[in-house]
C-alpha cells in the first residue's frame, strides 16, 4: 500500500488539527513522507485559505517539524493552489517566494463575471444557491465553466499534482446530471487530455468516501482504465483535514487501482516526477 500522502491540511487553513498532530498521525500510520498543503491565500476574506499574515509562520512551522521528526518521517512543504482567473496569484511566483517543494492545483470556486460558485464543502446548499444565482440553474453552463477554469489552470500555471479534478460531481449527488451523460464525459476527457499533455500527476482523492460525502473517489473509478491506457501517473491522497484522516480509505483506493491494473507512483520515483 502507498506509504506517503502529499495532500493534507492543518489549522493554518481550513484543517481542524495542528500541523504537528497531522505529522504524528502520519508517523503512527507508518508513512514515510507527509506533505503539508494548506490552501493558498486569496485576495478576499474567507474561512478556508491561509491568511497572508501567517505565511511566514506556515513555512517556519513546516521547517521546524521537518527537522524535529527527520529520523521518523520526511515532512515536505507544499500548497494547494486555488485557481481563479483574474484573482489568484501566479503559482510559480508563490512557489519561489516561499520555497515550496511542490504544488497541487485545484478549483473549488468557479468564477463567472466576478461571481464565485463554491462547489465544495459539507453542505449542498451553497452548491444549489450558486448554481441558481450565478448560472440561473443551467447545470451544463456551470459544469462547463468548472472544466474550462480547470483547463485554464493546467495550461497557464506550473504545478505537479491536479487535485480532485472531477469534484464538481460531489454536491451534484446525481440530481442535475449523471456521470454517464455524454456532454459531461466530453468535458471531462478534454481536461484529462490536457493533464496528459502537461505530464501532471492525478491524485485519487479519498476524502469523499471516508467523510461520507460521496460513495467513491475523485476521480471516479470508471475513469481508472482510461488513466491506465493514457499512462498518467497516479497517487493516492487523503486530503486530510484532521488527525486520524492522513491515510483514510487508502486500502480501498489501493484495491480499486490494483483491480484496474494501475501501479501507484512509488515513493522512490517521486523524485524524478516532482523534481525534489
Amino acid at each position: 500500500m502507498q506509504n506517503y500522502n502529499l495532500h493534507t491540511h492543518s489549522n493554518f487553513s481550513d484543517g481542524k488539527s495542528e500541523m504537528e498532530e497531522m505529522v504524528l498521525d502520519a508517523i503512527s500510520k507508518n508513512l514515510k513522507v507527509i506533505g503539508i498543503t494548506d490552501h493558498s491565500p486569496m485576495p478576499f476574506e474567507n474561512r478556508v485559505s491561509l491568511k497572508k499574515e501567517r505565511i511566514n509562520d506556515y513555512v517556519a512551522e513546516v521547517k521546524r517539524l521537518k527537522d524535529k521528526y527527520k529520523s521518523q518521517i520526511n515532512v515536505r512543504i507544499g500548497m494547494e493552489m486555488e485557481y481563479i482567473p483574474g484573482m489568484s496569484e501566479d503559482f510559480q511566483s508563490v512557489r519561489e517566494n516561499l520555497g515550496l517543494e511542490y504544488l497541487i492545483g485545484s478549483v473549488h470556486l468557479v468564477e463567472k463575471d466576478g461571481a464565485l460558485w463554491f462547489i465544495d464543502g459539507a453542505k449542498i446548499e451553497p452548491y444549489d444557491e450558486g448554481l441558481n444565482e450565478i448560472f440561473h440553474g443551467d447545470i451544463k453552463a456551470g459544469v462547463k465553466r468548472f472544466f474550462e477554469q480547470s483547463n485554464m489552470m493546467i495550461e497557464n500555471e506550473k504545478f505537479e499534482i491536479i487535485g480532485h479534478f472531477d469534484k464538481i460531481k460531489m454536491n451534484n449527488k446525481g440530481r442535475y446530471f449523471q456521470e454517464s451523460d455524454k456532454w459531461y464525459r466530453d468535458l471531462l476527457f478534454e481536461t484529462l487530455d490536457l493533464i496528459k499533455q502537461k505530464n501532471l500527476i492525478v491524485e485519487v482523492n479519498t476524502r469523499g468516501m471516508y467523510k461520507g460525502r460521496y460513495d467513491g473517489f475523485y476521480p471516479s473509478e470508471w475513469l481508472f482504465p482510461f488513466l491506465k491506457k493514457m499512462r498518467i501517473p497516479v497517487i493516492i491522497s487523503s486530503d486530510g483535514h484532521l488527525a486520524g484522516e492522513v491515510s483514510g480509505c487508502f486500502e480501498q483506493a489501493d484495491a480499486a487501482l490494483s483491480g484496474a491494473g494501475i501501479e501507484i507512483v512509488r515513493l522512490d520515483d517521486l523524485d524524478g516526477i516532482i523534481g525534489w
